[in-house]
C-alpha cells in the first residue's frame, strides 16, 4: 500500500512538472534579439524579432519586434502598435514615439545612431508588438508580387492571421489582456482588425485571444466628417479670419470636403493659401523646407521660453522633422478606391511637407541591425523605407463609424485620442464622429491631467468609449507628449479614469 501511494505522488509530482512545463512554454528561441546595436546598456526586458509567414499561398512574411513589458511581462497586456500611411513601417512608432529607446544622431557621418533608454516607452507598462503591416511595409515581403496588391479588408484578415499564429508561437501571453492601438490611417487598421478578432473569438477561432479593446490616435474615419473637420479647427485656432469663416460657410454650406461650386472651391483655396506656410502635422512647430530649415530652427530657438512651451517635447533629442499623416494634401479625405502611398503622392510633384526621416533609415538599413534583428537577406528585401511605394492599395471597408458602434456595442473599450494641433486628421473630426454614434454622455467634458497639470480634456460615453484631447501636441502623440501619452495609456489599459 506505502509503496502504492508513493508511485502515486510520484505520478502526480512528473504530472505538475510536466503542466508547469507545458503552462510556461516560452517564445522561439530562434527570435530572441540578444543584442541592439547602438545600445550599449542592459535591455530592460526581452526583445524578439522575426517573421510570420500568412496568406493562402503561405507567401506573405509579415515582420514584428516583440518587446517584453519592463513591469510583470506574465499578467501586464500585449498591445499590437500599427502605423498608417497605408504603407508606412510600424518601425515609425518604435523609432520615433514610444519604443524602449530613444534615438539619437551619430556622433560621425555615416555611423550608427546612439540608442538610450525612453522613460516614457509604452513597454514600462505593456509589451508591445510593432507589426510591418501589410506585406511590402518596412521589412515585410512577399514572395509573389500579387500580393502588394491589396487593401483594408485584405490588411485585416493578414493581420489577424498573423496575431492567431504569433500567440501559438508565444503561448505563455494568450492569457494577458490584449488591446490593438494605432494612430492615422490605422484609424482604419485598428477598427477592421478588431472586428476580425471579434469574428475570430464569436467563432470560436484557437487560439481564443483574451481582447480588451483598443485605441486610435488622429486617426482617418470617415470621409465626410474627416473632411468637414479642417475648416472649424482652422477657425477655432485663429488661423483664419471670422468674416472668412462665414464666407466659407456661407459659399459651401457645411459642405468643405467635395466642393459643389467654384465659388465655394475658391473660398477653401484662400483658407489652404493662409495655412501653406504651417507643419500640418503641429502648427506649434516650425516647418522645415529643405536649407530654410536651418534659420527657421534657430529663429525658433530664439522665442522665449513661455513662447514655445506648448509645443515642447520632454524627449532628450529632437522630434523629427517628418511624419506622414493621410489627410495631406489638405481637404483630401481618404475615399473609397485606390489611396495613393506618400512616395506615389511626391512622384506626382506633391511634395509632404517637413519630411526627414534619416535616424530611422540609418539604425534600420544598418548590416548590424539586420541581422541582429533578424531581417531576411538583402537578396530577398533589399532596404528598409519608412512609407513604401511597393504596394497598390485599396480603401475597401467604407467609414469606420459603424466599425466602432458594433465593437463597442459588445463591451469591448476603445480610446479615441487626438493631439489637438494636428492640422493633418485634425481633433474636431474625431470629437464629430464619436458625438455622432449617439451613445449617452456619462462623462461630461472635463480637463485630465499629468504631472499635476492639465495635459488635455476628454468626453466619456456609454459602452465604455472615450474621446481624448492632448493639449499642445501634434499628429504624433506619443513623440510630442511622450509623459502624457504614456499616462492615458498606462490608465487605459488598466481600466482606470484618465
Amino acid at each position: 500500500m506505502v509503496k502504492c501511494c508513493s508511485s502515486m505522488c510520484l505520478c502526480l509530482v512528473l504530472l505538475s512538472v510536466f503542466l508547469c512545463f507545458v503552462s510556461t512554454q516560452s517564445a522561439p528561441e530562434s527570435a530572441i534579439v540578444t543584442q541592439v546595436p547602438g545600445f550599449s546598456g542592459t535591455l530592460p526586458s526581452k526583445h524578439y524579432a522575426g517573421y510570420v509567414t500568412v496568406g493562402e499561398s503561405g507567401g506573405k512574411n509579415l515582420f514584428y519586434y516583440f518587446v517584453e513589458s519592463q513591469g510583470n511581462p506574465s499578467v501586464d497586456p500585449v498591445v499590437l502598435w500599427l502605423n498608417g500611411g497605408p504603407g508606412c513601417s510600424s518601425f515609425d512608432g518604435f523609432v520615433y514615439e514610444h519604443g524602449p529607446f530613444n534615438f539619437e544622431a551619430a556622433k560621425t557621418k555615416g555611423g550608427l545612431p546612439i540608442l538610450h533608454l525612453n522613460p516614457y516607452s509604452w513597454s514600462k507598462v505593456s509589451s508591445v508588438i510593432y507589426l510591418d503591416s501589410p506585406a511590402g511595409v518596412g521589412w515585410s515581403y512577399s514572395k509573389n508580387g500579387t500580393d502588394y496588391i491589396t487593401g483594408d479588408t485584405k490588411t485585416a484578415s493578414d493581420s489577424h492571421e498573423f496575431l492567431l499564429k504569433w500567440f501559438e508561437l508565444y503561448p505563455e501571453f494568450l492569457s494577458n489582456p490584449f488591446f490593438i492601438a494605432g494612430e492615422s490611417y490605422a484609424g482604419v487598421y485598428v477598427p477592421t482588425l478588431a472586428s476580425e478578432v471579434v469574428k475570430g473569438i464569436e467563432a470560436g477561432v484557437e487560439p481564443k485571444l483574451n481582447f480588451k479593446g483598443y485605441m486610435v490616435g488622429n486617426g482617418v474615419t470617415d470621409e465626410e466628417i474627416d473632411g468637414n473637420a479642417l475648416i472649424p479647427f482652422v477657425h477655432g485656432m485663429g488661423l483664419i479670419s471670422e468674416d472668412l469663416f462665414k464666407e466659407v460657410n456661407s459659399e459651401c454650406n457645411g459642405n468643405f470636403y467635395n466642393p459643389t461650386s467654384e465659388s465655394c472651391y475658391s473660398k477653401l483655396a484662400k483658407v489652404d493659401k493662409l495655412v501653406d506656410g504651417l507643419n500640418i502635422y503641429n502648427i506649434l512647430e516650425p516647418c522645415y523646407h529643405a536649407t530654410e530649415a536651418v534659420n527657421i530652427t534657430e529663429s525658433y530657438i530664439r522665442l522665449p521660453s513661455s513662447f514655445r512651451k506648448l509645443g515642447e517635447t520632454e524627449k532628450p533629442f529632437p522630434v523629427r522633422k517628418r511624419m506622414f499623416g493621410r489627410a495631406w494634401p489638405l481637404r483630401a479625405p481618404v475615399r473609397d478606391g485606390i489611396v495613393p502611398t506618400w512616395p506615389q503622392l511626391t512622384s506626382l510633384q506633391l511634395t509632404p511637407p517637413c519630411t526627414d526621416d534619416e535616424l530611422a533609415n540609418e539604425w534600420l538599413n544598418n548590416e548590424e541591425v539586420r541581422k541582429a534583428i533578424h531581417v531576411a537577406q538583402k537578396s530577398v528585401i533589399s532596404s528598409w523605407e519608412i512609407c513604401t511605394e511597393g504596394i497598390v492599395y485599396y480603401h475597401d471597408a467604407g467609414s469606420m463609424i459603424s466599425y466602432h458602434k458594433n465593437l463597442t456595442s459588445k463591451g469591448y473599450r476603445a480610446l479615441i485620442y487626438s493631439g489637438d494641433h494636428d492640422l493633418c486628421v485634425p481633433y474636431t473630426g474625431s470629437e464629430a464622429w464619436t458625438r455622432s454614434i449617439g451613445y449617452k454622455i456619462v462623462d461630461e467634458w472635463r480637463p485630465w491631467s499629468s504631472n499635476g497639470q492639465v495635459a488635455g480634456y476628454t468626453q466619456g460615453y456609454d459602452k465604455n468609449l472615450t474621446f481624448l484631447t492632448i493639449k499642445g501636441s501634434g499628429h504624433t502623440v506619443p513623440e510630442y507628449k511622450p509623459r502624457e501619452a504614456l499616462d492615458f495609456y498606462k490608465r487605459f489599459l488598466a481600466g482606470l479614469p484618465i
